[in-house]
């Protein structure tokens, strides 16, 4: 399928690696013209000249701590009228509510919740005028189904689906839309990493609870991220106009409600 938008630009966060890394490749693959943007230049220098190889898109990069306003200011020069815009930033520690200060809080807030709002606000208005948009902010499935042990998370990605929800609706009547995509557990270092702290808490062995959360997904297996880079690239697409303000779950079923 033709998604329409060779040619366009689009930034992605995150994009050196797992999940960002998947919605670059498919991104990139359609012609789009993407920046990388995350803190490891090595990581983000390989992953452009890997994608780069095959793409039908330029494929640049910025080194760039998107929480701080220098970050956004350095992603904003490298590509000031983007098409596209992916938020995605790794989500806080796991943990007990009781351990985390003011500090832990306002850090997560700043990286999964106000520097998505602060890139939208500095790219949108462009986006009205050119009567082409789309923003996707990747969060996570915690969002429908939230546990204590991702508090930080789970509070911080919920006051940017909040946001978004009033704001969508006011701009999709110029052709911007925006959406949030929630990843379930995809098979990337951040869950790898997220499981040995998850077996370290409860002291439990590392590979039983990673076969344990493997097996409790209906679809007996972890998300690629490829087929969620899939995914995204269509909401980014030129024919996904009229889908605007919706929180897409790629969980392999793992959510049990219907709404």
């Amino acid at each position: 399928m033709d998604l329409g938008i060779a040619g366009r630009s689009a930034i992605v966060c995150g994009g050196s690696a797992g999940l960002g890394r998947g919605v670059a490749a498919a991104l990139a693959a359609d012609g789009v013209n993407v920046l990388l943007a995350a803190r490891s230049e090595d990581r983000l220098r390989q992953t452009a000249e890997a994608l780069g190889a095959t793409a039908s898109g330029k494929v640049t990069w910025v080194v760039a701590d998107v929480t701080t306003d220098a970050g956004r200011d350095a992603v904003l020069a490298a590509c000031p009228q983007p098409d596209i815009l992916v938020n995605n930033a790794g989500g806080p520690p796991p943990g007990d509510f009781r351990s985390w200060s003011r500090e832990d809080w306002i850090k997560a807030v700043d990286a999964n919740m106000l520097a998505p709002i602060f890139l939208i606000k500095s790219t949108l208005d462009g986006m009205i005028a050119r009567r082409f948009g789309r923003i996707v902010n990747i969060t996570s499935h915690m969002v429908k189904a939230p546990a204590a042990i991702l508090g930080l998370s789970n509070g911080a990605r919920a006051g940017l689906t909040g946001f978004v929800g009033g704001l969508s609706r006011d701009v999709v009547q110029h052709n911007v839309t925006i959406n949030n995509v929630l990843p379930g557990q995809f098979d990337t270092d951040r869950l790898r990493s997220n499981h040995a702290r998850f077996a370290q808490v409860s002291g439990r062995d590392p590979d039983q609870l990673r076969d344990g959360a493997r097996n409790r997904i209906p679809a007996k297996r972890f998300g690629d991220p490829s087929e969620f880079g899939a995914a995204c690239a269509f909401l980014c697409s030129a024919q996904s106009g009229f889908i605007t303000g919706q929180n897409l779950l790629l969980d392999g079923g793992e959510y049990p409600g219907l709404l």
